[in-house]
């Protein structure tokens, strides 16, 4: 619609002002100062000249009810342009949202993959603890063929008759 010649864009501003009563805030409304600011930056709109309030947006129903405003021919050719954008919108949030719940499926596969993994993680640390254990109370072999059993003293402890 900012598209439009200055010319019809006021056609449709006052169409829609002698009109008021068909466009409730759910199908019309105006743009504050900063999204107006926003989108001048986005589409580069010169700073001077041009309008002097923020323009009004319409949504996919009060597109609809625009039909019922405007006469020219041009108008409701741009209108039936407009409805086609928003089906062709409609149509790609609902193929998209198919696309989001696999995603969704994905994370939570990954997330029980994650905890699974923690737990062989825990494991695995548990397993060496117990190594290190063992390893720290097996018998060592000395170097003079004697088993040696820490923990155990073996040294004068036996009676010899």
């Amino acid at each position: 619609m900012m598209s439009l010649p200055t010319k019809y864009t006021s056609v449709l501003n006052q169409s829609v002002n002698r009109n008021i009563d068909r466009f409730p805030e759910d199908f019309m409304f105006q743009l504050s100062k900063d999204e107006w600011e926003n989108l001048k930056s986005q589409i580069v709109i010169s700073s001077w000249g041009g309008r002097r309030k923020e323009p009004l947006v319409f949504t996919e129903h009060g597109v609809l009810m625009l039909s019922s405003v405007l006469n020219s021919k041009q108008a409701i050719a741009i209108n039936i342009q407009i409805m086609r954008v928003f089906t062709k919108l409609r149509q790609f949030l609902t193929d998209n949202s198919h696309i989001q719940h696999e995603i969704t499926e994905m994370r939570l596969a990954i997330e029980k993959l994650s905890k699974k993994q923690k737990g062989h993680d825990q494991n695995i640390e548990l397993l060496f603890e117990y190594i290190d254990r063992l390893q720290e109370n097996a018998p060592h072999a000395s170097s003079k063929g004697v088993t040696v059993v820490k923990g155990f003293d073996v040294g004068n402890s036996f009676n010899r008759e």
